[in-house]
Order: C-alpha cells, then sequence, then structure tokens
C-alpha cells in the first residue's frame, strides 16, 4: 500500500508485506537534507508529549504532518524553526544542528504576523533586508514586486493590512516567507482561518510557487485532503495515552506516501485512481488509531 511505517529508516530493505498480504510501498532513498533524530517532548517528567520521533526530509520534498490536538505538531515545527528546544533528540539540517532562529527557515503560521503599520511592500521588504542588509534599495525594490506579484498581489503592493482579506494577508505572509529564499518552508496550519474558496485558490497558488521554486517544506495541517493534495508523504501522528500498561507517549505512528500523479490538482483531485482509498486509510488512521497503544 502507500504506507511506510518503518518511516523511511528500512528504505533499502525489500518490501514486506503489510497484514493483508499486500507488499508495503517504501520511500526512496534518502539524502537527509532535514534529519529528526529521536526527538521528545515533555513538560511533565515522565509523560512526554511525543517521543522517539525520528524521520528525514529529502531537499525539495513536500511533507505534512497531521494528527490530533494535542499530539506535538506544532511543538515539533516549532523545534525545526528554532522557537522551542526538545527534551531531548538532535534536528540536523544541511548538516548543521539547529539551535535556533534562522533565516534559513522560513515561517507562516495560521495567524499572517504582518506589522500593521507597515504597506505589503514594507512587510515583505523588511524581511528581504534582514536577509540581503547590503542590498541597495533598488535590489530589494524589484525582489519585493517580484514575490508580491507571484502572490497575485501587485495591485495591493502599497495597502496595509487593515486594507486586506483574510486570504490577503495570508497571501503577503506567503511571500514574506518565499522572498528570504529559506532553505525550508514551514507551514503551521496556514489556511486554517480561511473559508473553504480562499483556502483552495491559495493552496493551488502554493502548489505552483512550491513546483516553480522546488522549496522544501514541512506543513501542519488538520486537514486531510489539503494534505493529499499538497504533500508527497504525511506523517500521521498519535497522541500520547493513558494504557492498561502504563502512560504511552505520542509519536509518528505511520509514514504514507502520495501515490498520486505529483501534476495533481484540486479540481481533479477526486477523480484519481487511489485518491478514496489513501483519504479513507488517513480517516481512518485518526478515527481509530491515533491514540499511542
Amino acid at each position: 500500500m502507500w504506507s511506510d511505517v518503518t518511516q523511511r529508516a528500512a528504505a533499502a530493505t525489500p518490501d514486506a508485506p503489510d497484514a493483508s498480504g499486500s507488499p508495503q510501498r517504501k520511500a526512496s532513498s534518502v539524502n537527509g537534507f532535514l534529519q529528526i533524530e529521536r526527538l521528545s517532548k515533555a513538560y511533565v517528567p515522565g509523560k512526554p508529549v511525543f517521543a522517539d520521533v525520528s524521520f528525514v526530509l529529502d531537499k525539495g520534498e513536500f511533507v505534512c504532518i497531521i494528527g490530533h490536538s494535542g499530539c506535538g505538531k506544532t511543538t515539533i515545527l516549532n523545534v525545526l524553526a528554532g522557537l522551542d528546544t526538545a527534551t531531548s533528540g538532535n534536528v540536523i539540517m544541511d548538516g548543521r544542528e539547529i539551535s535556533g532562529p534562522s533565516l534559513d527557515r522560513g515561517v507562516v503560521f495560521q495567524s499572517h504576523a504582518l506589522m500593521p503599520w507597515l504597506t505589503v511592500r514594507q512587510n515583505i521588504a523588511f524581511a528581504v533586508k534582514s536577509r540581503w542588509p547590503d542590498w541597495k534599495s533598488t535590489q530589494v525594490t524589484a525582489h519585493v514586486e517580484k514575490f508580491v506579484a507571484l502572490v497575485g498581489l501587485s495591485p495591493a503592493i502599497d495597502k496595509k493590512p487593515s486594507q486586506l482579506s483574510g486570504g490577503m494577508k495570508q497571501r503577503v505572509g506567503i511571500a514574506r516567507a518565499f522572498s528570504i529564499q529559506p532553505k525550508m518552508l514551514l507551514l503551521d496550519e496556514p489556511f486554517g482561518a480561511l473559508d473553504a474558496l480562499t483556502r483552495g485558490t491559495i493552496q493551488d497558488e502554493l502548489m505552483a510557487i512550491v513546483r516553480q521554486t522546488q522549496q522544501t517544506v514541512f506543513m501542519i495541517t488538520h486537514d486531510v485532503d489539503e494534505a493529499i493534495l499538497l504533500a508527497d508523504r504525511i506523517l500521521l501522528m498519535s497522541n500520547g495515552n493513558e494504557t492498561p500498561d502504563g502512560y504511552r507517549p505520542g509519536g509518528i505512528a505511520e509514514v504514507v506516501v502520495n501515490p498520486l500523479p505529483r501534476d495533481r490538482t484540486r479540481a481533479s483531485l477526486h477523480h484519481l485512481d487511489g485518491y478514496y482509498a489513501l483519504r479513507n486509510h488517513i480517516v481512518d488512521f485518526l478515527v481509530t488509531r491515533a491514540k499511542a497503544h
């Protein structure tokens, strides 16, 4: 099937049959651009929210993580961003351990996080100047205008956030993140607060930009269809749980490799062979298996 339950560590081993006797599809060999090694986070001693979380991302890969609230998805993203620290474990990106925030990693949160007193142009220029402080104003202007155009906001480039819709604000946040040309883009449910039509439009725009830039992306979502549309792989995360044998921390329960064509679109997604089987597999996990056992 699509599930790589060994989380790519066994990618070099032969395919093994699943419970139904069908061979499981292993992920391809990895180049280790991003390596997460035995990550854990505990707020209460002896009861980590998650433990032994290990996975890798290839350069240019789009990976979504999905799970119920409280499983630790955002904590993992914050550790990758350098905004939080793990109780144990390591995160290595491009051969260097992550130990704090860096312009090598762009972050887009559910809230747009724009500076309200600055225009669209000025919000993005602030990030660009932070990345390239020696650039001339003409270079900054050209670079800003390029990324504003990429998200279709050129007519609103001199407007302030108060003059923009929710979807437009998120487009500015995405343009700002891409404008610093990070090695990795981190998305924390960036479309969660948007209406369905706006969310769908921005998903299409994000897919187009990622394909154009070959950006490496790690994204949190609660939306199964969004994960199937956007991701090359989907990490299914379980919650920590009290069991008769004691407390079991949450973690990565399963890694699903998306078998659908990479040029898939939102409009054609539900017509693709394998879509409903893949969607049902993920929904079944969330409904029946998302607690640690």
